[in-house]
Formats: structure tokens, C-alpha cells, sequence
């Protein structure tokens, strides 16, 4: 998530993006070169589970939904990540931009990732929608960093943070900017759990 986008951020996870920002300030006060790199959702955390806050492997019968599931997400495979940024290290077009990581066969709804895994396994999994309402009154049973991440999930899955803006002046989109690299798909990196 960008932190000059998120303003709006939920307490508590809002100090994360706050705190961004004071040192995004100080390099840019200080005129010291810089290329942020937006990364989006580690496929890592968010593909292997469905999107399921908490887990770390895919659910065998049931998936929660975010809301209907259908809100756009950018998936990123974390070697893709520092493909992109090692690209950008000493490319002159990034130079004091933003590079947004948001490969068009990543940009994915929850129910299309859920979509391609039952494909993929022949295992069909119970859907069972959260409102979002419900999904940020669960924030009270958490400790303060499943709070962050609930926080975090909302403005991810049903706000759309990360996909509802188009990438405008000083700033560039990776896979537009370097074509050459190969980045991976969320169905071939869905392989690994299989």
C-alpha cells in the first residue's frame, strides 16, 4: 500500500503508513535521490492462503470472502519484487518516482484467486461472505498487530487501495516500464502448494 495514498488508514494500523510518510518527508526535504517501490500483496502472504487472515497455507473446505470477493487486488511474487527493484536502481526513468508493482495478470479479485486454485486442486471450497462491517468488529478479539492486519485486509479487500487509482505523473508501472521480465502468474505460483 502507498502511504502518500492512505490517509484514510484505519487506526491502529495507520502509524505504519504514517510513519512512511515522515521519512519519505525527510529524503525528499534532504533532495536525496530516491525510487519508492510499491510491492503490493506478497503472494507469499496473501496467494498460498486465499487471502486468509491468519493462515499461512490454503483452507481445504471453507474460504471467507471479503464482502462479494469481487474488489481488484494486485498479487506480486516476492523474486518478482526484486526483479523489478534491482531493474529500477539505476534507471534514470524512476529516478524520484514511484514504481508501482502491478503486473495487469496479477490484478485479481479474492473469487478469482479462489477461482484459479479450484481449478487448479478439482476441490471445490465453501464461500462464506464477511460484510464488512463484521470483518471490522472482529478487530476487537485481536491483539494489537491482528488489529494492524484486519486494518490493513479492509482497505486491501474492500476499499481496493491498491488497484482503485490510475498511476499517474511521477509514476511508473513496473511490468510496462521493463516488458522483458517474465513475472510470474498467480497460477503457476499456486503450483507450490499442490
Amino acid at each position: 500500500m502507498d502511504p502518500a495514498r492512505m490517509g484514510h488508514a484505519l487506526e491502529p494500523g495507520r502509524v505504519t503508513f504514517d510513519e512512511k510518510m515522515v521519512v519519505r518527508k525527510a529524503i525528499e526535504e534532504a533532495n536525496i535521490p530516491f525510487t519508492y517501490v510499491i510491492a503490493n500483496c506478497f503472494a507469499g502472504y496473501f496467494v498460498g492462503n486465499l487471502s486468509q487472515l491468519g493462515r499461512l497455507t490454503p483452507p481445504k473446505d471453507k474460504v471467507y470472502l471479503y464482502g462479494d470477493g469481487n474488489v481488484k487486488v494486485a498479487f506480486t511474487d516476492e523474486e518478482d519484487v526484486a526483479t523489478y527493484t534491482i531493474k529500477a536502481i539505476d534507471d534514470p526513468t524512476t529516478l524520484n518516482k514511484t514504481l508501482y508493482i502491478r503486473p495487469p495478470h496479477n490484478i485479481l479479485t479474492q473469487s478469482e484467486l479462489i477461482q484459479k486454485w479450484e481449478t487448479l486442486t478439482g476441490n471445490k471450497l465453501d464461500k462464506i461472505s464477511i460484510t464488512a462491517d463484521d470483518f471490522l468488529a472482529s478487530m476487537k478479539g485481536f491483539d494489537l498487530a491482528g488489529q494492524v492486519g484486519v486494518g490493513h485486509f479492509y482497505h486491501i479487500f474492500y476499499e481496493g487501495c491498491l488497484t482503485n487509482f490510475e498511476i499517474g505523473e511521477g509514476s511508473e508501472e513496473a511490468s510496462k516500464l521493463y516488458p522483458q521480465v517474465e513475472y510470474t502468474r498467480m497460477d503457476d505460483y499456486m503450483k507450490i502448494y499442490v
